[in-house]
């Protein structure tokens, strides 16, 4: 199996025919981007430039580590899939016969929605083909999350309040790109694999409350595929029109595109942020969050003394 998993990498990374580019002359978005901060993304579609990161060295050992984590489960599933008796989950194959998923799975899929056209770009972790016990072979995707922190980030406390908003938003896309009118995708797991364990030999006990996974599975309804394509569809129309829309501070740590987003506000768009920020410094929030607060806005400042 693994001999074949390298063949089916060597076999699409090599023919450059296969290879899937962005849509050109048409706004597209990724899965990812689903919840992203909208000023953001009217920046990225307005062609403003992204920023330039200098990635420290222990980010992309935490990048690197998080794509070996789906790299693993991947392997795990095609593996049961041959050898475990009554598997009931298996990949989807492509015209290839390759599984679905990563760079065997990569598709554009262009959506006309409120009138504004755009595209859907990128691939996912997984689509499988799950058998009920009443032989029903249902559609179902798989997006795998890494947890690199600490043990109890996959506990059952730490998950009580279901899978993040924006790997729910992710998947919506996902289901939105791979559904067929016959066969559409309305569940998906999401699989938090943490690599942080609490001890190597634990009691059944202590790793009923220390697990190392945590599963998610969620119902997809038409309803929530249109409120993610509305959001898209209005920040496609801002871009066109040039009607900004807010900046969400909260996203700002992984904001692309800072500077542009900085230099763009007006001066009561940032009198707006700092009467928010004053207000959050104020509340109960926890530390951390006032602190990410507080961080944000200071950054903004000093983007917009450095460029306006």
């Amino acid at each position: 199996m693994d001999a074949q998993i390298h063949r089916w990498y060597s076999d699409v990374l090599t023919d450059k025919s296969r290879k899937v580019w962005p849509p050109r002359n048409l706004p597209y978005f990724s899965p990812s981007s689903a919840n992203s901060c909208p000023r953001e993304l009217y920046e990225k579609l307005r062609k403003s430039k992204r920023d330039v990161r200098v990635t420290p060295p222990h980010q992309g050992r935490w990048t690197s580590i998080g794509t070996a984590i789906g790299d693993v489960i991947q392997r795990e599933l095609l593996f049961a899939e041959k050898h475990l008796p009554g598997s009931r989950f298996r990949f989807e194959r492509n015209e290839r016969s390759e599984p679905m998923f990563e760079d065997f799975a990569k598709v554009n899929r262009t959506i006309e929605h409120n009138g504004q056209t755009f595209a859907l770009f990128g691939t996912c972790d997984g689509i499988m083909r799950y058998v009920a016990e009443s032989g029903e072979i249902i559609r179902i995707g798989l997006e795998v999350k890494s947890k690199q922190t600490t043990a109890a980030t996959t506990s059952e406390f730490s998950q009580r309040n279901g899978p993040k908003e924006d790997h729910v938003k992710q998947t919506i896309c996902y289901s939105v790109m791979y559904s067929a009118a016959d066969e559409p995708i309305d569940y998906y797991v999401i699989l938090y694999v943490n690599a942080s364990k609490k001890s190597w030999e634990m009691t059944a006990e202590e790793y009923r409350k220390n697990p190392d996974i945590a599963v998610h599975c969620i119902e997809i309804t038409d309803e929530m595929r249109t409120e993610v394509l509305d959001r898209f569809a209005g920040i496609v129309k801002a871009a066109a029109q040039a009607e900004t829309p807010p900046l969400d501070i909260m996203k700002w740590t992984f904001n692309g595109f800072k500077v542009a987003c900085a230099a763009g506000l007006s001066a009561s768009e940032l009198a707006d942020i700092e009467r928010q920020v004053a207000a959050v410094q104020r509340s109960n929030l926890k530390d951390f969050v006032k602190r990410q607060y507080a961080d944000a806005l200071a950054d903004i400042k000093r983007l917009r003394g450095e460029v306006v």
